[in-house]
């Protein structure tokens, strides 16, 4: 049976995508092994799904339609850069939440708590709030560059959006990078 690569996710807004377009083109400079995300793919992963087998998409659609309809739509605000597991240590360079942050955990654990029912794999780690805006692709001595460069972009401000819906999402491994498809947008409220 065919499967589909599949997740649930917030979009960035539209401003927020060009100041976060900005700022990876400052941190670009680092040199550094960076797989940037393009701006028109920025968006906050609420639950990963992994492989899902396509006769399952219908249904895990219409659950996260039901799940949402309660939620009020809410604003998000992105500011402050950073990484994981640190700066010092990147592997993946992230924007920060600041306002709509507790909106977002209560929907992600909601959803993740729906997901998990169903039977799929819950996240292992603590859910954070963020925007990936890159991913480390090895070690590399330019790291130190792009470490100061996050240090004095901390702050980073981004700008805010509303979120009046959630989508869920097929992705596409391309050789240029991920091609992602909404399958549905689920209406908050």
């Amino acid at each position: 049976m065919a499967s589909i690569r599949t997740f649930i996710a917030i979009d960035a807004g539209e401003r927020v995508r060009k100041r976060a377009g900005d700022l990876i083109e400052r941190l670009r400079v680092s040199g550094a092994p960076v797989k940037w995300v393009s701006a028109p793919n920025m968006h906050l992963t609420l639950k990963f799904l992994g492989n899902v087998p396509s006769d399952e998409i219908s249904g895990i659609c219409h659950l996260v339609e039901e799940l949402v309809e309660g939620f009020p739509p809410f604003a998000v605000h992105c500011q402050g850069v950073g990484a994981f597991p640190n700066v010092d240590r990147p592997r993946v360079i992230w924007l920060g939440i600041t306002k709509g942050y507790e909106e977002i955990v209560a929907l992600q654990q909601k959803i993740e708590e729906a997901m998990t029912e169903l039977g799929i794999r819950p996240e292992p780690r603590q859910f954070q709030p963020h925007l990936t805006l890159g991913r480390i692709r090895r070690g590399d001595p330019t790291l130190e560059q792009l470490t100061e460069l996050l240090k004095q972009n901390a702050d980073f401000d981004a700008g805010a959006f509303d979120v009046y819906d959630v989508a869920v999402y097929s992705s596409s491994l391309k050789r240029q990078g991920p091609e992602y498809t909404p399958l549905i947008r689920a209406p908050l409220g």
